[in-house]
């Protein structure tokens, strides 16, 4: 029995995937959680074989909440469960450690697959993402400016492009307000930008955010 360990923060999700693994012989929905640091507690109290993970939630962020959990239980699979489209995350996912990578568009039966293959210690790629792997391999150059950033640089500029202040970005990152003006100032010279305008327009033109 694959013992899998719910994480996303909208309720109504945890819940068509709580009914979608009932309806399987060889699965079941052992425990969910709204956000990062409580998937990460609930790892050190129970026994899961599959953490199916969104990217975005409160707090600690999915790519943070990943790299934990595979540097403190390497033997956990994790699942990546995503709005995010394949094109923009499911690279970082997989180089942070992800079994597998889906999008929420993803049809039902493809998501009690991937929880199979990487619940057996398999890894679970769709065919569109291999090609888009493969692509990227053979391209290495000519990639959008956003690839070039870190994860939390990702991150640090997803906070700026929908308002947020150093201090809060800070405040939830548990960092300085000094580092973050430095990750700002690596972002904007990473982005060949000079403005954070100019940063809200790229992250909402490439649909990097929800």
């Amino acid at each position: 029995m694959i013992r899998v360990l719910i994480a996303d923060d909208h309720a109504i999700i945890r819940t068509g995937i709580k009914q979608l693994l009932a309806d399987t012989d060889d699965m079941i929905a052992a425990g969910e959680a709204a956000d990062g640091q409580t998937v990460l507690d609930l790892l050190s109290h129970e026994t899961y074989d599959v953490v199916v993970l969104d990217l975005s939630m409160p707090g600690r962020g999915g790519l943070d909440t990943l790299k934990q959990i595979k540097a403190l239980y390497p033997d956990v699979a994790v699942l990546v469960l995503s709005m995010y489209p394949e094109e923009y995350y499911a690279t970082r996912a997989l180089r942070a450690g992800a079994a597998g990578y889906l999008t929420k568009q993803s049809a039902t039966d493809e998501l009690i697959e991937a929880i199979r293959r990487v619940g057996s210690g398999r890894k679970y790629i769709t065919e569109s993402l291999a090609e888009k792997l493969a692509d990227e391999m053979n391209l290495s150059s000519g990639k959008e400016l956003h690839h070039k950033l870190s994860d939390r640089e990702l991150i640090v500029m997803q906070r700026l492009a929908i308002g947020f202040t150093a201090t809060q970005i800070a405040a939830e990152l548990s960092l300085s307000v000094k580092t973050i003006s430095t990750y700002r100032d690596r972002i904007l010279q990473k982005m060949q930008m000079k403005t954070n305008a100019e940063l809200i327009q790229y992250v909402l033109s490439h649909n990097l955010l929800e």
